[in-house]
């Protein structure tokens, strides 16, 4: 039997309409790549963590902590390699989705992560801000797919709280 032309389209709709198999929700997804969320931590001054306002959640700045909760500090091009750096990111954005997934829910409630703004502690000189940051853009993209996608700024900077090598801010459109 041959399926008319519209068939194909149909289906695609149907498939994508689909609900979400446990295994490929963003949890699954972390948990396949080898990571957990971290514990959320308490802000330390006169500000929240996550303010949502329609369909929007925009995350405060997370500084560079590792999975024992340390803060990881140091300048890239001086004390940190741009390895240890984008590590350093992918640690952070481990800590920027416990935080949105204290404020949503569910992170298969996020439709899309609109930007990332990041901040790299590093000397006069140092121009690889932007692969300190694929550390983050990476895991995103890994995890949400196309959702993950994102525009994003990586600035060098002179120094940041607590020595820490990175700072990442971020904004998500959620359902």
């Amino acid at each position: 039997m041959r399926l008319p032309a519209l068939a194909p389209a149909l289906l695609f709709l149907a498939l994508a309409a689909a609900p979400l198999h446990a295994a490929d929700t963003p949890e699954a997804k972390l948990a396949a790549l080898g990571h957990k969320l971290p514990p959320t931590s308490k802000p330390v001054a006169n500000y929240v963590p996550a303010v949502r306002t329609g369909n929007l959640v925009f995350l405060a700045g997370h500084i560079s902590r590792g999975a024992d909760g340390k803060v990881i500090t140091g300048k890239l091009g001086r004390d940190v390699t741009v390895d240890q750096g984008a590590a350093a990111a992918r640690h952070t954005a481990l800590a920027l989705l416990a935080t949105l997934k204290q404020e949503i829910g569910d992170l298969s409630k996020v439709k899309r992560i609109v930007r990332v703004g990041g901040f790299v502690n590093s000397v006069e000189n140092f121009t690889q801000q932007s692969q300190v940051m694929n550390g983050c853009s990476d895991l995103l993209v890994a995890v949400f797919g196309e959702r993950g996608k994102h525009a994003r700024a990586a600035l060098g900077m002179a120094a940041l709280p607590l020595d820490c090598a990175v700072e990442i801010e971020m904004v998500v459109e959620v359902d």
